[in-house]
């Protein structure tokens, strides 16, 4: 029973640091990435999509996102989403084709966005420790209720412990490369 505890926050765990990875990769960098905008929800013929379900996103070159709505209707759809978003970006449409020219990030900008992944990476710290804080109330239940022997909940507690530190390390891993990515120039 300790053992199915353990799987179920080592895989909650995993899937904050996941959802971490997923929300630092829409983060700017002075790189064209089709992360930055491919999660931006669209309102296409009345039903809310993301972006990446409804044209082909690309990089054009280091600094230029080239976007092709598959139904050309959705063009205008698309530029409002964009503008919606509040990328500091001006979408340039030719035709069916919807184009974003990356500025070059300003010193202040880059650390107003390393301030917002800082608070992001903490929501995510403090997911994990939720997790971790059920999974002791688990298994300080099952010794309560005569389930489990002390030691066996104190060897579940400390591996517990131990699958918290590495999902916030690799939290830290993961913010500390994306931030050197911002602050590059």
């Amino acid at each position: 029973m300790t053992t199915e505890i353990l799987e179920d926050a080592r895989r909650r765990m995993q899937g904050a640091v996941d959802a971490l990875d997923r929300d630092l990769a829409g983060y700017r960098t002075n790189r064209a990435s089709p992360a930055l905008v491919e999660n931006i929800v669209v309102d296409y013929q009345g039903m809310e999509m993301p972006l990446n379900q409804l044209a082909q996103i690309t990089v054009g070159d280091a600094r230029l996102l080239v976007i092709q709505p598959w139904d050309r209707t959705a063009v205008q759809a698309v530029e409002r989403a964009l503008q919606a978003a509040d990328l500091g970006m001006n979408p340039q449409i030719d035709g069916h084709i919807i184009r974003l020219v990356l500025p070059v990030l300003t010193e202040e900008r880059r650390r107003d966005l390393v301030r917002q992944m800082g608070r992001r990476v903490e929501e995510g710290k403090v997911a994990a420790r939720n997790v971790r804080r059920d999974a002791q109330e688990s298994l300080r239940n099952m010794e309560r209720d005569g389930e489990e022997s002390q030691d066996v909940v104190r060897r579940a507690l400390d591996t517990l412990q131990a699958h918290t530190d590495a999902a916030v390390e690799d939290m830290e891993l993961a913010s500390k490369k994306k931030e050197e990515e911002v602050m590059e120039v």
